[in-house]
């Protein structure tokens, strides 16, 4: 009911989705940084391994 889809069209509004994803627990209070969230998959982002395996990391399109 209250899901909004949102059309996912440039690189920009892309990152801006993914960072707001990321930034939810810090927002939320439950950490001081995104990835300090365990199950956060900015640490996939950055190259490094997050807490789960076989995270798909969207590339941003040049």
């Amino acid at each position: 009911h209250d899901n909004k889809p949102i059309e996912l069209w440039s690189n920009k509004v892309i990152k801006e989705k993914i960072d707001y994803i990321h930034n939810n627990p810090v927002e939320a209070g439950l950490v001081y940084h995104p990835e300090d969230y365990v199950y956060s998959s900015v640490l996939d982002y950055s190259g490094e391994q997050g807490l789960i395996k076989d995270v798909t990391v969207f590339r941003l399109l040049s």
